[in-house]
């Protein structure tokens, strides 16, 4: 493993959380980034991803408006800010590095992160 990500935790409906992903090994500024999640029974989803220098950021639809991806590649850091935070979003969100921006496609990330839980309760 060679990214970690942070930052989940558990909010009711409508709250806010702001996850991180920093590598260990790794220049992010180097890598686009994705996030990922996966919700008990279902399998991993693409949620969001951001190319290297900032400028390309794509998402699926169901987080379209709520969730936004920054990055600060001095700080070797992406970010994934979520509001409005539904009981749908429970999931593991999961970062990971590629070296093609805007993919959704899971097999084009090279590097994964653990994961980190966020629990969202009505």
């Amino acid at each position: 493993v060679q990214l970690q990500a942070s930052g989940g935790g558990s909010v009711q409906a409508g709250g806010s959380l702001r996850l991180s992903c920093s590598p260990y090994k790794r220049t992010f500024s180097n890598y686009a980034v994705g996030w990922f999640r996966q919700a008990p029974g279902k399998e991993r989803e693409f949620v969001g991803s951001i190319s290297r220098d900032g400028d390309r950021k794509d998402y699926t639809e169901s987080v379209k408006g709520r969730f936004t991806i920054s990055r600060d590649n001095p700080r070797n850091k992406v970010y994934l800010q979520m509001n409005s935070l539904k009981v749908e979003d429970t999931a593991v969100y999961y970062c990971a590095s590629s070296r093609v921006p805007g993919t959704s496609d899971e097999s084009q990330y090279d590097v994964w992160g653990r994961g980190t839980q966020v629990t969202v309760s009505s």
